[in-house]
């Protein structure tokens, strides 16, 4: 019923509790998850939980905020893009977000690997004709000025895609759709602090919601402080649900439409 559209179960804390997490999830009625990929030295880890498990799938990318590793090129994205089970491009964007704390005191005009990567990533993906999973931290406007750059306008050869983790404002929103993205929301829907998002939530067309995790962060309220899981996304459809006047069983299955709608390429792997 339920689908997690963004979680890294190949990352430490979870991969070493995958028995308990999947029967959590089947107990939760959470029936899929898409596994992401945040380096190109993690990439086989998580295929490999997408060719393991039939109710998982897989994604190709580096995230902005990863430094030290491997660059990859289109081609080192389009040949894994090409893998059985892999449905996406990213996880791909920018981040800014404590730019002079985390990244030596630099400014955004020393940020240009990032938008750099963050270009190869689209050109693959719109090569690969799989949808980017985008994720953007205090960097909205040149997210949004770089995918226009690069061609991504809501048409047939755009890749399109999500952007995961939502905690932009309504007009940043706005911008994503207006490209043709879909906009998926976390645990943090759930917090207290979060009205303002919530107000997003309430506006965002419910043909392009999703729901994610993006565990092992953000668990939802009343796991928040503890390591998520995919389990826990109802958590999220339930609030989702109260903004729209739904249950959280329609929220559910209406998300999981969507998934299925954004990415296509799940019905060549089922």
């Amino acid at each position: 019923m339920y689908t997690d559209s963004h979680c890294h179960l190949s990352f430490p804390e979870l991969v070493s509790q995958l028995p308990e997490i999947r029967k959590s999830m089947l107990e939760a009625q959470v029936s899929r998850a898409l596994c992401i990929c945040t380096t190109m030295e993690e990439f086989d880890q998580v295929h490999n939980l997408a060719m393991s498990h039939n109710n998982f799938w897989s994604t190709v990318g580096v995230h902005p905020d990863n430094e030290d590793i491997y660059e990859p090129s289109v081609q080192d994205l389009l040949i894994k893009a090409k893998l059985p089970r892999v449905i996406a491009v990213g996880e791909t964007g920018l981040d800014y977000y404590q730019m002079e704390e985390r990244k030596g005191g630099r400014t955004i005009d020393d940020m240009d690997w990032q938008r750099d990567r963050f270009r190869t990533h689209i050109r693959a993906a719109q090569q690969a004709q799989l949808p980017l999973v985008i994720h953007t931290r205090s960097s909205s406007d040149d997210t949004i000025r770089i995918l226009k750059e690069e061609g991504e306008v809501g048409d047939s050869n755009s890749a399109g895609g999500v952007f995961h983790c939502f905690t932009e404002t309504q007009a940043v929103a706005k911008a994503a759709l207006d490209l043709g993205f879909y906009i998926s929301f976390s645990g943090i829907l759930t917090f207290k602090t979060a009205q303002d998002l919530r107000d997003v939530a309430a506006w965002v067309p419910l043909d392009r919601l999703l729901i994610e995790t993006d565990s092992p962060y953000l668990a939802p309220v009343p796991y928040r402080g503890k390591t998520n899981n995919p389990s826990y996304v109802p958590y999220v459809a339930k609030i989702l649900a109260e903004l729209r006047g739904m249950t959280p069983e329609q929220m559910g299955e209406l998300t999981s439409l969507n998934f299925d709608r954004l990415f296509s390429k799940i019905h060549a792997h089922v």
